[in-house]
């Protein structure tokens, strides 16, 4: 441990003694749970900037317009209109497989651990 570190925890210890930490709102109850626990560590704080900015990768704005169409598509009616639908859903997906190409995320660890599960998603 290094010195600020150490300076740290007497700090914190000081404080707790002091009863500093007794005032503090939710104290005893249970964390939220991060929204972000299923993005892989090492993502984690970049995602959270990107979010708290309001700024959605493309491949995450691609999914969500993917959802939606599937959505869109299990309450149409018209013939007419299902099939153009399909045929969006299939160019958003198309668009999607190229995108992950263009980019190798496919050949990154993080794809390979989570891709089951995102795709269980959708």
């Amino acid at each position: 441990m290094d010195v600020f570190s150490q300076l740290a925890e007497e700090r914190i210890k000081q404080a707790m003694k002091d009863g500093e930490f007794d005032v503090i709102k939710g104290k005893g109850k249970p964390l939220k749970k991060d929204p972000l626990e299923h993005v892989p560590a090492e993502l984690r704080m970049s995602y959270r900037i990107m979010k708290n900015s309001g700024y959605l990768p493309e491949e995450i704005q691609l999914n969500k317009e993917l959802a939606s169409l599937r959505d869109l598509l299990k309450l149409c009616t018209d013939d007419n209109d299902k099939q153009r639908i399909e045929k969006r859903i299939s160019e958003k997906e198309l668009q999607f497989q190229m995108l992950l190409e263009k980019r190798n995320m496919k050949q990154t660890s993080a794809y390979k651990r989570y891709s089951s599960k995102i795709f269980r998603l959708f």
